[in-house]
């Protein structure tokens, strides 16, 4: 349950040996490539090597191509299985057949045609449509569209706003025009669609007579043939586009059957950009080449037992103080306190020489939750869903972890549960009372959210206490272990003295003369801690600051965790609110529905709550006394990191 002890990998190997050297540490899983450093590449005897070139650029356009297939195959045939459904598991010599990832990417190649050709095929479709709808107003018109004038006439299609007075239009042309006739098509709420007949030499004078009613001219050109003879071509070319759409679909929907092989792409291609990734890392100059990384030292002597299989030269060492940024930290924890990674994930990893906070954080953040909760039916089905989940969908690590965490919480919401007398809420005895009136029945607690409110926040704040205070005490063995003794006296040790002598002036122990001893041991502690590194008047300033900040700041600390209180409040009385809400139908089955329904409900809500409230008070209490983040992940070439396929490591 610490960080794992690292060890840094230098290695020069001939360049024919590189794929299969590759491979062995992939299967091994425990090689964290790193940038070759500056005084390997300074190194005259290896200034002749050249960093290497990769494909990563046509890996991550194949890895898009193959997930916009498997998005294209669940827009037409959706995945069937939920949540519960276990991952197929495939040995890793199947996972790396090249043949294998050739076959899926053809496949993958061969959906993204199917979906470019019904996207064509779509947007003929509209087009077509477009075309048809522009033709109907004009259905009336019998003559070819391509006939626009005789010898000594223009025949023009245009538009007349739906709002003008189409008698008061054609009286005005015949009165100032006679030479000119219009004919109405069609109309519609948005236009009138008409056919202008006109001399051609009264055009110029008939168009700027109608333009100031609004009229325009259609878009109707290009065409050749009557209005009806194009509607009729258009429709027969919507049912061909139409079959050839939905023989591009079937196709596409009889593909589902591989999905599962794009899914194992889909990993295959992620270790592929991995590997490329590390390729860029290494240096060659096509005979040897060289890399850097790093190796759990556990893991050490099977690395090295590997690598004397091939001639290769290498070099094993613990990192120098200096070079702790770059060490990839690694958290090394049980059953238990794994199911804390994500959270400590979530906030940042811990520095390499810093401390791993799950085995710290794991009994508070837990209980926590199930004084939050405080819940014994909410304890039972989240044990249930949880036990489910790992045996049936055996996640991956991640969801593994989450699972887990979900698991421990649950046990802990039974047992607060279990002491409050939860279950439901009071869904028990307001059952029981439904059935029988006079039922007086409660179940046994050792004390309730509702009438023991006062000592539920003493007990909050209690808590409170025992988290900050250890938060400073691994604090101050971190501060003593760096040789920062005095830092450590200073910013912890003379508070507790302080707040222990506060303690005891309260209880008028240890007082000599009416004096507080201890209370002043620890007066004395922060003045002189406060400003031994001041001069002046800044003393008195730094005294200032420094009682205002640490008081204030325990204060406002421990007072956070009265949110322990506030949920554990709010869950069982909005549980006892549903069940009252039930008991008004007078019904046992409407009572059961409703209360069910309701602690649905607040059972989600609290989930939620509960873990974002829980987090708080870890990482600004807890973590704020003593966490150095800013840990790089350690993420080694391994079978280990698949989404959809769960690797079977075969012993090489």
């Amino acid at each position: 349950m610490s960080i794992a002890k690292m060890k840094r990998l230098q290695m020069i190997a001939l360049d024919s040996d590189r794929d299969a050297l590759m491979e062995r540490m992939v299967h091994l899983g425990c090689v964290h490539l790193s940038e070759v450093a500056e005084e390997m590449q300074s190194d005259e005897s290896l200034a002749f090597l050249k960093r290497e070139q990769s494909q990563l650029a046509d890996r991550q356009a194949q890895l898009r191509q193959v997930q916009n297939a498997m998005a294209a195959l669940t827009a037409v045939a959706p995945a069937k299985g939920g949540m519960l459904q276990p991952r197929p598991q495939v040995s890793g010599r199947d996972f790396l057949k090249e043949e294998s990832l050739r076959e899926a990417l053809a496949a993958a190649e061969e959906i993204n045609a199917h979906t470019a050709q019904i996207g064509q095929l779509q947007a003929q479709t509209v087009r077509l449509q477009t075309e048809r709808m522009t033709l109907l107003p004009w259905q009336e018109l019998d003559i070819p569209l391509e006939l626009d004038h005789t010898r000594t006439t223009k025949i023009l299609l245009g538009t007349l706003p739906s709002a003008a007075d189409w008698q008061s239009v054609c009286g005005q042309l015949a009165d100032e025009i006679g030479e000119a006739e219009l004919y109405l098509l069609s109309e519609s709420s948005d236009q009138k669609c008409v056919l202008l007949l006109c001399h051609t030499s009264v055009l110029d004078e008939t168009l700027e007579l109608l333009r100031g009613r609004g009229f325009a001219l259609s878009q109707l050109t290009g065409m050749t043939g009557t209005v009806a003879e194009n509607v009729r071509r258009l429709d027969e070319a919507l049912q061909e586009t139409e079959k050839a759409l939905q023989s591009e679909k079937d196709a596409l929907a009889a593909m589902a059957s591989r999905r599962p092989e794009l899914q194992q792409c889909v990993d295959r291609m992620e270790l592929e950009i991995r590997r490329e990734e590390s390729r860029e890392r290494l240096l060659s100059d096509g005979c040897i080449f060289c890399l850097e990384g790093w190796v759990p030292a556990k893991k050490a002597p099977k690395l090295e037992e590997t690598l004397g299989q091939f001639d290769c030269a290498w070099d094993l060492r613990d990192p120098a103080e200096e070079e702790y940024p770059e060490v990839p930290v690694k958290l090394e924890n049980n059953r238990f306190t794994r199911s804390l990674n994500g959270i400590t994930e979530m906030y940042s990893l811990p520095a390499y020489n810093g401390v791993d906070p799950n085995p710290l954080m794991a009994p508070f953040f837990i209980l926590f939750f199930g004084m939050m909760m405080a819940d014994m039916a909410y304890g039972i089905l989240m044990i249930i869903g949880s036990l489910v989940y790992l045996k049936k969908a055996r996640p991956a690590e991640a969801g593994r972890n989450f699972a887990e965490l979900i698991l421990w919480c649950g046990v802990a919401t039974f047992v607060v549960g279990a002491m409050t007398g939860g279950f439901f809420g009071d869904f028990i005895p307001q059952l029981l009372k439904l059935i029988n009136p006079e039922s007086t029945f409660e179940m046994p607690a050792l004390f309730t959210p509702l009438n023991d409110t006062v000592a539920i926040l003493v007990g909050s704040l209690a808590l409170g206490v025992v988290q900050v205070f250890t938060g400073m005490a691994i604090s101050v063995v971190k501060k003593v272990k760096d040789g920062h003794v005095a830092d450590a006296i200073w910013d912890e040790v003379t508070w507790w003295v302080l707040l222990t002598g506060l303690v005891l002036m309260i209880l008028k122990v240890g007082n000599i003369g009416g004096v507080p001893v201890v209370l002043c041991i620890g007066g004395v502690m922060l003045l002189y801690g406060s400003t031994y590194q001041s001069k002046g008047i800044g003393k008195v300033g730094s005294f200032i600051a420094t009682v205002y900040n640490g008081v204030t700041g325990f204060f406002s600390d421990i007072l956070s965790y009265v949110r322990l209180m506030a949920l554990m409040l709010a869950g069982s009385v909005l549980a006892q609110v549903f069940n009252t809400l039930g008991s008004v139908f007078g019904s046992v089955i409407g009572f059961v529905i409703i209360s069910l329904i309701g602690n649905a409900l607040n059972l989600a809500l609290n989930l939620l709550g509960c873990y974002v409230h829980d987090m708080r008070l870890q990482f600004l209490e807890f973590f704020g006394r003593f966490y150095q983040e800013g840990g790089k992940a350690y993420t080694p070439l391994s079978l280990n990191d698949t989404k959809y396929v769960e690797i079977i490591k075969e012993e090489k």
